[in-house]
């Protein structure tokens, strides 16, 4: 099934993370927000996907850094296969979820109207207590490294899913 009729089902909230390639940042993310639905009880009230800007992995797994660092977490991401963002998806989410500023930019060009410029958000804008605005892409450092940008992405991915919570209960 594509994006465009899976997302299609407006009865749920819907949320889609976007990195650069989809194979570090936005799976983690997308992991740790449907762990976050499963653990509340409202994973069948929301859409989770994630994508990437760039073409550079599409139908790749999750880097295997990524998925090393999940599973020591406790998450599996195995089955995540590295999506371009297209800019016809942003009539199927809600909210799209940005990285860094570069990839906000690149989001923002894609949109029409207000109505999509509204969608369009940095992650660390979830996170009150966050220093900077952009989550470093830990794909060029080392895997250590891909720990700390999970916990960062937890943290405010966590105060993501606080602020839509209550809107999944009713």
């Amino acid at each position: 099934m594509t994006i465009e009729r899976e997302f299609a089902d407006a009865t749920r909230f819907r949320v889609c993370f976007v990195c650069t390639g989809n194979i570090c940042r936005s799976p983690m993310a997308a992991t740790v927000f449907e762990h976050l639905a499963e653990r509340a009880g409202v994973a069948d009230r929301l859409l989770v996907a994630s994508a990437g800007i760039s073409e550079y992995h599409v139908g790749e797994t999750a880097d295997p850094r990524t998925l090393q660092t999940l599973e020591q977490a406790g998450y599996d991401a195995v089955s995540h296969r590295a999506k371009q963002f297209k800019a016809k998806w942003l009539d199927r989410f809600d909210l799209v979820i940005a990285f860094d500023r570069g990839q906000e930019r690149a989001l923002r060009s894609l949109a029409r109207n207000d109505e999509q410029h509204s969608k369009i958000r940095l992650l660390l804008s979830f996170d009150p207590d966050a220093t900077a605005l952009d989550v470093p892409d830990p794909y060029y450092s080392e895997d250590a490294f891909f720990g700390t940008v999970l916990h960062q992405i937890e943290i405010a991915v966590g105060g993501l899913f606080r602020q839509i919570q209550p809107a999944m209960r009713s």
